[in-house]
């Protein structure tokens, strides 16, 4: 049976796709949350980061105009049960109409096989935090439907299996479209404390500078060195390097300097070996609508961080720490091929 309708799966915040360059839209104040959905982080909570798993969020319709919308958490990159979706279905799935197929509702089951294969529990909740707009959104998993959405890769198969799904939870269902711009930096979490620090990001604003601090911070590469970027944020300096090849830019330097001038971060960013690209630079490359580097204290407990200078178009963007002792948290996104 042949599933014609096609879906528009936009996976946030950190995958830019290379259209979105162009584009410019306004940013708006965030609007207020029911009292009732928002918590004040407290930096007191002790998080366990030994088993921590953090998700973006997608926006799936149809790609027809004026569809409606739902809001859904994939956690089949870390769920990764052969069988996360009641049989029956596929056993008499001839006999089902194509649309009814794109969307499935777990039974108490395989709903409870999820929440155990997550370490969850009905108890725990979603904690939905956009560093944007600094709006925390907690949400009880006992009031979350567990869903599977067709991937947009088997939409066209003749036949569907629980591979061809994305299993999780929806967030809301039948928005309007443009709820997908809630979500374009935005994480999330589940468990039974709020991880995030709230009010303490911020997008990077770069600004061209001399090559006497490209001579002074960068060492010597076999590339051509570009231009020469520089930001703030508090007591913290960051400078960018270009480096190019056939006066293309292929690679980055990132260093961070404190306020004793001393180098407590660096980094080489490159793409090599990734199916991605550099992503452009805020207040360089783009209007400032769409800022892509972020900075500032994300995690409770943790150094700041740093990311958005990478767009993957297959796989997972992460989060970088200013502490090499620190490890990369990758942002789990079920961007598969």
């Amino acid at each position: 049976m042949k599933i014609k309708t096609a879906v528009a799966l936009l996976l946030f915040p950190l995958a830019i796709i290379s259209c979105r360059k162009e584009e410019k839209k306004t940013v708006e104040s965030p609007a207020k949350l029911p009292a009732d959905s928002v918590r004040t982080a407290k930096v007191e909570d002790k998080i366990d980061y030994s088993n921590f798993n953090i998700y973006s969020i997608a926006v799936i319709s149809s790609a027809q105009k004026d569809a409606r919308a739902d809001v859904f958490i994939s956690v089949s990159d870390i769920y990764k049960d052969p069988n996360p979706i009641q049989e029956d279905i596929f056993k008499k799935q001839k006999s089902i109409p194509s649309d009814q197929l794109q969307y499935l509702e777990l039974d108490p089951k395989h709903r409870k096989k999820m929440l155990d294969g997550l370490h969850l529990t009905e108890n725990d909740s979603l904690y939905l935090y956009n560093y944007q707009f600094n709006k925390l959104q907690k949400m009880p998993l006992h009031k979350l439907k567990a869903v599977a959405y067709l991937d947009g890769y088997s939409l066209d198969s003749e036949e569907v299996d629980p591979s061809s799904y994305m299993v999780g939870f929806q967030v809301a269902a039948q928005q309007n479209n443009d709820v997908s711009e809630k979500y374009y930096n935005a994480i999330a979490y589940f468990g039974n404390k709020n991880p995030f620090i709230e009010g303490k990001m911020q997008a990077i604003a770069w600004k061209k500078t001399g090559s006497d601090i490209s001579k002074k911070y960068f060492t010597d590469s076999k590339l051509k060195p570009g231009n020469t970027f520089q930001a703030q944020y508090e007591n913290l300096k960051y400078y960018l390097q270009d480096y190019l090849e056939d006066e293309v830019v292929i690679e980055r330097k990132l260093v961070v300097i404190n306020d004793q001038n001393e180098k407590i971060f660096e980094k080489t960013i490159t793409t090599a070996g990734m199916d991605a690209e550099l992503s452009p630079l805020n207040g360089i490359d783009t209007d400032g609508a769409n800022p892509t580097q972020w900075t500032g204290s994300l995690f409770k407990g943790k150094p700041p961080v740093s990311f958005g200078f990478i767009a993957h178009y297959f796989g997972c963007s992460s989060i970088t720490f200013l502490d090499k002792k620190e490890k990369p948290i990758v942002i789990n996104c079920d961007n598969r091929h």
